[in-house]
């Protein structure tokens, strides 16, 4: 019989399969169908931690701001905090002081106290009392001019504390000037002279002297002399005190009547009339 019969019962025409060869079993090819890429992964793989440098053993070692200078450097740093932590309180102390009601420091370093506070540090208010000013002062001036043709006439009056008013007003950093001039120069006149407007002693000399000056100056600055050729001969200076009205809630009643104080007219000397003294 020949190998490749099917046996007797094997149709005519079939051949019967093949053996097998033994080897491992096949994987099933997949179905037809339409190509799926292989996934990858989502993101790309971390990058692999780089050595990092060992931090000091000891971290003493590591020494930051002052402690980083030298030797040197640290006392000098050390000397210079303690004078301006010295200075600050000093001032402090000085301020303290001034504001402070009438004691035995002040009364025994009063001039060392005021060397210390004015003109710079000067306060306009008392610790433990607050007394602000309840009036308005407006220092007014006028003047004898002589004009070019030998004629002399007087001029109206000059508010110059309007003008320093007017002068600070909606300014975010007016001067010193604007501020003080006027009004401390006035209040060392009336600090200095009578109820009659006389002199007391040097200073009221002074007060007289240093005031006609800020006014002449004033003048020469609002061209009182009326140009080239007039020249201000001597001029009067009067002080317009009125009270500040009490809050519509306030039951005081004071009087809004302005009160006039008239100084004596004063003489220019012809080097400040001309505006050599400024």
């Amino acid at each position: 019989m020949d190998a490749n019969d099917g046996g007797s019962n094997a149709p005519e025409g079939e051949q019967a399969p093949a053996p097998s060869v033994e080897g491992p079993p096949r994987t099933p090819a997949a179905p037809e169908g339409p190509h799926v890429p292989a996934q990858q992964p989502p993101y790309p793989p971390p990058p692999e931690p780089q050595a990092q440098p060992h931090p000091p053993h000891d971290l003493a070692d590591a020494r930051i701001g002052v402690s980083a200078l030298s030797l040197r450097y640290q006392i000098g740093a050390a000397l210079a905090v303690a004078v301006v932590a010295v200075a600050a309180l000093v001032h402090l102390g000085m301020v303290f002081l001034h504001v402070a009601p009438s004691n035995t420091v002040t009364k025994q370093h009063g001039k060392a106290i005021d060397e210390w506070i004015y003109p710079e540090f000067e306060q306009n208010w008392k610790l433990f009392a607050p007394n602000p000013l309840q009036q308005n002062i407006e220092v007014q001036v006028r003047a004898d001019v002589r004009t070019a043709d030998g004629t002399t006439r007087t001029t109206g009056w000059y508010d110059l504390s309007a003008e320093d008013g007017a002068a600070i007003d909606g300014n975010l950093l007016p001067s010193h000037t604007e501020q003080n001039e006027l009004r401390r120069a006035w209040d060392f006149l009336t600090a200095t002279h009578d109820s009659a407007n006389r002199p007391i002693g040097l200073r009221g000399t002074l007060a007289e002297t240093y005031l006609r000056r800020i006014v002449v100056l004033r003048l020469d600055r609002d061209d009182a002399a009326g140009g080239q050729g007039g020249v201000v001969q001597r001029v009067q200076v009067r002080s317009r005190t009125t009270n500040v009205p009490p809050p519509e809630w306030s039951d005081e009643q004071v009087s809004t009547t302005p009160q006039y104080r008239l100084l004596p007219w004063w003489p220019v000397p012809a080097d400040e009339a001309a505006g050599g003294v400024r």
